[in-house]
């Protein structure tokens, strides 16, 4: 708190880009945890919250006649900008916003002090609601060729790494600590994905120290034990997620990749997936489109063409694609590395088992293949997202980019998917929100010094609650798609609305099909609840017999007025404490959003007529459709 010097601002304006709009007139707070603007010059009141944690930069321009205007652009992508009649107001608010959104200590992060009303011990069982030793038991492992070792108890072998590691039966611990020298930062080859259809298995590690003329004998006998544990397969492959120009540089400073002339029967392969800092800057370039005030269709195309934003993503897919194919059409396995092992290598594997395996296609397994591929892996989410201040060069939207991947896999099969798009972008907005702690520090090692599992929340219980927002009404089940081949040509590459211009008031109100679908069926089950609760309440007369009754009472169910929908977006309730500047608990129970800060809300009872923001997926004709979806998607 002795960062708010000016807690409360009055008369200041929300300024729209679109010049034909009025700018709303409010008042601006600052609290511990939320910038909160409240609307007064409309008859409905409205509130805009915007987590400290979001924002990414803070500009105040230069003083004009109209006053000075103060811009926030957030990392969800939300762009807001305040006009204040005093400059000194501006500035004020403009330096408390500077320290409050950079903090330097992890325990200035909202984790640590958000504290919701749950019931006693279910913090602890929020951390154990989601598993990965229990989804490589799934997979099959251990079985006869791997097993699941503790070497890593102490992060002896890796510090990056979780303490425990799924290897080959047959390496011992000698080629483990061998490997271990050898591989960038420790990270040996260890098991991301077992296929039990056939054995082949997904690896994962970092780039080998190899230079022009270094070899590892363990390493080298560790990646046979990868490739003999698989017994249907006479070679392995090797990817190298990276430009093969990088990873040639890299070689001259000692680092690089593996020779095949050292390695028995495996097969080499560039991808070619750019570093964090071209993925920064072609993000960069995207969002500059997005803000354009008004371009022409073909300045959009031509700036979204120019960022060179869905080539990255085409990228990862192919990647991902590759592996999936390897595996499954090749019966072969695979070893898959990048520089360091916890971005491109991530992104690869990740969008590999969405492929191969339908489990994680579902609410609860995407959260797993999250917790199994980037926390329990040593994503460095902390350095990525920028949740201290720190070396800008380390951002990067490596994670953005497979939500991303997962949304573009959504739209050529929308029926394969347990979840919709809201689920991408809450666990977007709370990646950058440090609201929980999954995603805290870089590795797992962090997370433990810093207390996490006994000082913060999971985040996964939390989502679990709201399953049913997250609900796809195409969704075919669970085998009705085990495999998924997609099209990457570029034309199968659609702009994500949703993510990047969710926050536009400009854009032209739409509702989404599969919203307006997952609010059929929501009312299709009131409505037959209540006929079964007007079934159980109808007496038996005479003359009817008891299945005439039934179509009776469904008739009167029928009836019943079924305008209001009940998926109208509302925000939740902000349960947490809202500390003012004063040291007063501001705020009412139930008028303040749960989470994310950037909602705004309405306190008059929601109707069915959706608002500009509601919804935020493509309409039903910007959908492509492939197959058997085609067809559900018209019967339904």
């Amino acid at each position: 708190m002795e960062h708010i010097t000016t807690p409360k601002v009055e008369n200041v304006k929300l300024l729209d880009r679109y010049t034909n709009r009025k700018a709303a007139n409010g008042t601006l707070y600052l609290t511990a945890t939320h910038l909160i603007y409240v609307d007064t010059s409309s008859e409905v009141r409205k509130e805009t919250w915007i987590l400290h944690h979001h924002i990414a930069t803070v500009e105040k321009l230069p003083l004009n006649a109209s006053g000075c205007q103060l811009q926030i652009r957030c990392k969800n992508f939300r762009v807001a900008r305040f006009l204040m009649g005093q400059e000194r107001d501006c500035h004020e608010v403009y330096t408390s916003l500077l320290k409050l959104s950079q903090p330097v200590k992890p325990e200035e992060l909202y984790a640590f002090s958000y504290n919701p009303k749950t019931p006693e011990g279910s913090r602890e069982a929020g951390w154990k609601s989601i598993g990965v030793r229990v989804d490589y038991q799934r997979m099959g492992v251990p079985n006869s060729s791997w097993e699941i070792s503790d070497a890593n108890r102490d992060y002896e072998v890796c510090s990056t790494y979780s303490r425990e590691l799924v290897v080959p039966k047959a390496a011992t611990r000698a080629m483990i600590l061998g490997s271990a020298k050898f591989r960038s930062r420790g990270r040996i080859p260890v098991l991301s994905y077992f296929y039990k259809e056939n054995n082949a298995a997904i690896c994962r590690c970092s780039q080998p120290l190899s230079g022009f003329t270094t070899r590892c004998l363990e390493d080298e006998q560790l990646l046979q034990a990868i490739r003999e544990a698989n017994a249907g397969s006479r070679f392995m492959y090797v990817v190298d997620t990276r430009p093969k120009l990088n990873a040639m540089a890299n070689r001259a400073a000692g680092k690089g990749y593996e020779n095949v002339d050292n390695y028995d029967c495996i097969r080499f392969k560039f991808i070619g997936i750019e570093n964090i800092h071209v993925m920064r800057s072609s993000l960069q370039k995207l969002l500059e489109v997005c803000e354009a005030k008004s371009p022409s269709m073909s300045d959009f195309l031509t700036g979204l063409e120019n960022s060179g934003w869905l080539r990255h993503i085409k990228a990862v897919m192919d990647a991902g694609v590759f592996l999936a194919k390897a595996v499954k059409d090749e019966s072969a396995s695979v070893v898959v590395h990048c520089s360091d092992g916890w971005d491109r290598t991530a992104q690869v594997c990740s969008v590999a088992c969405l492929l191969l395996d339908p489990f994680y296609r579902t609410l609860k397994g995407f959260m797993v293949l999250i917790e199994k591929e980037w926390i329990a892996m040593g994503h460095k989410f902390s350095h990525r997202c920028g949740h201290l201040e720190g070396d800008p060069k380390e951002l990067s939207p490596v994670f953005t980019q497979f939500l991303e991947c997962t949304w573009q896999l959504m739209q050529q099969f929308p029926c394969a998917f347990d979840f919709n798009e809201r689920l991408l972008l809450e666990i977007h907005d709370h990646v950058y929100s440090c609201q929980f702690g999954n995603f805290l520090g870089t590795c797992h090692k962090d997370r433990e010094d810093l207390k996490i599992f006994e000082k913060t929340h999971s985040l996964w219980p939390f989502l679990l609650q709201k399953k049913l927002e997250f609900r796809n009404p195409l969704y075919k089940g669970y085998t009705a798609y085990t495999y998924l081949q997609p099209n990457t040509l570029p034309f199968s590459f659609q702009f994500w609305c949703g993510m990047y211009n969710r926050f536009d008031k400009g854009m032209h109100p739409k509702q989404c099909i599969l919203d307006h679908l997952l609010s059929c069926t929501t009312q299709n089950l009131q409505l037959e609840n209540s006929a079964t609760d007007l079934e159980n309440k109808l007496p038996l007369t005479d003359g009817l017999l008891t299945s005439e009754t039934s179509v009776f009472s469904k008739g009167v169910a029928s009836s019943l007025d079924s305008s209001i929908s009940p998926m109208v977006n509302t925000p939740q309730d902000y349960e947490a404490p809202v500390l003012m500047a004063n040291g007063t608990i501001g705020g009412r129970e139930g008028d303040r959003p749960d989470q994310q800060g950037m909602s705004e809300v309405s306190l008059v009872p929601p109707t069915d007529t959706p608002d500009s923001n509601s919804c935020s997926s493509p309409t039903l004709t910007s959908v492509p459709l492939w197959g058997s979806d085609q067809a559900d998607l018209q019967r339904a």
